[in-house]
């Protein structure tokens, strides 16, 4: 199989390497872990993120003696956020029998992923999955490190009532679960608010002229667009609007945070707004990991530490459950905790959801952002 290179703000890493099924004896003294997540495709820098938070975790837990003694292999799957690919990727994961997958990325993927994990007694931890209907489905296996669409929606719907009250705002999505769910969410808190929309609307993802939907924006004279979807539309919406000479500020949500939003809008990107979870890289749980990262010339932004996270929680629950059993882990996870992690303390509920999730605003100001004050 060949190893697929990516780049990381800059950096070149090497794909972790893939453990051939002819390793009997190998395999009997490791065991395996994943992360899926787009490798390539519009979304390839959030799985480049999360595949340098996995890479990490690994390199680390095998540096301390591993977990029950075992040292871990990681196994790569590449679902490029499509939901067809991504069913692919967990069943291929699944016959290489690994007891926990970190992903998917997208919510279009992790929904369709967890009923095979399921069916196959894989547990997932999504890093970054935020569709409520991941974990609704009350499965035994799905698990997220990061908030969930209704609470990122009912913090940035707030807001935007609030801050824009008498402006005239467009919400925009993409049709994802991931895009729509959040606009969706978004809509709600900000009617609930009570400040309504003058344009709903839906755009095609991927895209590169957009300007037959910022004619229509521009006519109804939008003061605000929210955009639920993802950078690279995010950024050509925005920019194309201020081509065609609109005075707006762009909000969008968790999908923005990557330094190729700032690539693509250029400097129709300042100003914009986008809710995420307070910078986990300045947190001072995370300094010594921070530190290794930064050591490798990588900067852990993004969902780079919300993946190690997952993995953290995985291997202690694993030693307190004295096993690697994907139930019995699930269930510790549920029942014990907080677990301590790069991002702070987390515990579950039922669900497997986070039970404090921590959304702010996020400001990009010449060429980066960063959280509002």
């Amino acid at each position: 199989m060949t190893i697929q290179r990516r780049t990381l703000l800059g950096a070149t890493v090497a794909a972790p390497t893939i453990l051939t099924a002819g390793a009997a004896l190998a395999q009997a003294r490791t065991i395996r872990i994943a992360m899926a997540g787009p490798l390539t495709g519009a979304n390839a820098t959030f799985g480049a993120q999360m595949r340098e938070g996995a890479t990490q975790l690994v390199t680390d837990l095998n540096a301390a003696g591993g977990v029950l003694g075992q040292q871990l292999v990681l196994e790569t799957g590449d679902d490029a956020c499509d939901p067809r690919q991504a069913v692919s990727v967990a069943n291929q994961l699944a016959g290489r029998q690994v007891r926990v997958v970190l992903g998917h990325y997208c919510s279009g993927s992790s929904i369709p992923a967890s009923k095979v994990y399921t069916e196959e007694g894989v547990l997932q931890i999504s890093p970054a999955s935020t569709n409520p209907a991941y974990t609704d489905s009350g499965a035994w296996n799905t698990f997220r490190t990061c908030g969930r669409d209704d609470q990122q929606g009912a913090v940035a719907g707030k807001y935007i009532a609030e801050t824009y009250r008498g402006r005239r705002v467009a919400v925009l999505h993409d049709n994802s679960a991931y895009g729509k769910g959040l606009a969706d969410e978004t809509k709600k808190a900000m009617n609930a608010a009570g400040l309504t929309e003058q344009i709903y609307a839906a755009y095609t993802p991927g895209e590169r002229d957009y300007n037959a939907v910022i004619s229509r924006l521009k006519a109804a004279n939008v003061d605000v667009i929210y955009v639920g979807g993802y950078h690279t539309e995010a950024g050509l919406i925005v920019r194309q609007a201020k081509e065609q000479g609109m005075n707006v500020t762009l909000i969008g949500g968790d999908a923005l945070m990557t330094n190729e939003f700032w690539q693509i809008s250029g400097a129709a990107g300042e100003g914009t707004l986008m809710t995420f979870s307070s910078d986990p890289r300045k947190r001072p749980t995370a300094a010594e990991v921070v530190a290794r990262f930064r050591a490798r010339n990588i900067d852990p932004e993004g969902f780079a530490l919300y993946t190690y996270a997952a993995g953290q929680i995985w291997a202690e629950a694993a030693k307190k459950a004295n096993t690697v059993d994907p139930r019995r882990v699930a269930e510790t996870m549920k029942s014990s905790g907080p677990w301590q992690t790069v991002l702070g303390p987390i515990s579950f509920d039922r669900k497997g959801d986070v039970t404090v999730p921590d959304y702010v605003f996020y400001i990009w100001k010449n060429g980066s952002y960063a959280e509002m004050s």
